[in-house]
């Protein structure tokens, strides 16, 4: 009997023992993350005991924040939701959503747990959708063609413009002003050279040599001649400043003014202008029309950021409306100065992620810590360098 009880006892420990290990190595094992339709499995990290494999709807053609491509998800949302998950150890799937409306709609209904994207918390949104700790600030812009021609039309334009002619009348009549000085001082209107060439001529000489500078050694002799000389020279100086800066400014800020002379939104009247389905910029457009313009602006559906210069290039569009990073990246994609931010920086709203109201509180505040996290260590900031810059 005492030989049964010992056996039983040392079975029992050996379960105990066996059930630990099987608890360990389950904790212990990676749960894949799938993109859905990517074929591919990436890691989140090691899921807790308590965690649930999370369902994550990401935006997709929303370059740089988020896209999927070759069967790869990127950008900057992506990579921000992954390394966050990884920190805190939330086990995911990621299935594909193609409008910011349907991702935000599932969320909402519970079909997803998360909506990864740069989803911008407006005051419409804000009603409907539980919304993660904001990780960076957006503003819209305008991006439009540029004219071929247009920077010589800027360079004429600026030539011609009232400020620069005034400027030159101004340094004309200062360098006439010191010629007559110079010219009574030195008494160029007697000698030889005045009877030989006549005063017009004589005069025509000092004055040309003050106003371009070279020659200046050959026109003054004497110590106010060449005080008047010095005066020249900084009245030259300071004018040819002014005419630079005068110049660069114009040529810089008139094709600012875009094609249409762009200057707000509601100038996009009677145009055609690309936004993406169910993002804020079209619902920015639909209010323009619905306060009575007299020509309604016409929406061009933009499926992808990626496509926006091409939708401007083919002449599809006259403009299109995205947020500020998109259109930056966008930019740097297209060779040549062949595309124009006209607008940017209105309406900044700040952007997170979506979350369902059938997600725990817990799961929420590892995801709002997580978020904070990489703020705080420059991680976000980055992240959104490398996003617009990447080609």
């Amino acid at each position: 009997m005492r030989q049964a009880r010992t056996m039983l006892r040392a079975a029992v420990r050996l379960m105990g023992t066996a059930a630990t290990v099987a608890t360990i190595a389950s904790v212990a094992t990676p749960v894949p993350v799938l993109a859905e339709g990517a074929g591919s499995a990436a890691l989140a990290g090691s899921p807790q005991p308590a965690s649930r494999v999370l369902r994550v709807g990401v935006l997709d053609g929303a370059q740089p924040c988020s896209d999927l491509e070759s069967g790869q998800w990127q950008g900057l949302a992506v990579e921000l939701w992954s390394r966050l998950a990884s920190r805190e150890r939330l086990p995911f799937i990621l299935e594909t959503r193609s409008t910011a409306a349907s991702l935000l709609q599932d969320v909402q209904a519970g079909s997803l747990d998360v909506g990864v994207g740069c989803l911008t918390i407006t005051p419409e949104r804000v009603n409907d959708v539980r919304f993660s700790l904001p990780f960076q600030e957006m503003g819209l812009g305008v991006m439009q063609r540029r004219n071929r021609l247009e920077a010589g039309e800027a360079v004429l334009r600026s030539l011609l413009s009232r400020d620069l002619l005034q400027l030159l009348a101004a340094y004309l009549a200062s360098i006439t002003v010191v010629s007559v000085l110079l010219w009574q001082s030195e008494a160029h209107g007697s000698g030889e050279e005045h009877r030989r060439h006549g005063r017009r001529r004589t005069f025509a000489k000092v004055f040309q040599i003050l106003a371009t500078g070279p020659g200046t050694n050959t026109i003054a002799s004497t110590t106010r001649g060449h005080g008047l000389v010095i005066v020249s020279y900084l009245i030259r100086i300071i004018t040819a400043s002014l005419l630079v800066t005068t110049i660069t400014v114009k040529v810089v800020r008139e094709p600012a003014a875009g094609v249409a002379d762009l200057r707000q939104l509601s100038d996009l009247e009677g145009q055609r202008v690309a936004a993406r389905p169910g993002s804020v910029s079209q619902e920015v457009l639909r209010q323009i029309n619905a306060s009575g313009p007299e020509a309604p602006i016409r929406i061009v559906p933009l499926p992808q950021v990626s496509q926006a210069p091409n939708l401007l290039l083919d002449q599809k569009a006259e403009a299109v409306l995205a947020e500020d990073q998109q259109l930056r990246w966008a930019m740097n994609r297209t060779p040549g100065r062949t595309l124009q931010i006209s607008l940017q920086g209105l309406q900044r709203e700040s952007q997170a992620f979506a979350l369902s109201p059938l997600l725990s509180k817990a799961t929420e505040d590892r995801i709002n810590k997580g978020i904070s996290a990489l703020k705080r260590n420059g991680t976000v900031t980055q992240l959104q360098r490398e996003a617009v810059n990447k080609s």
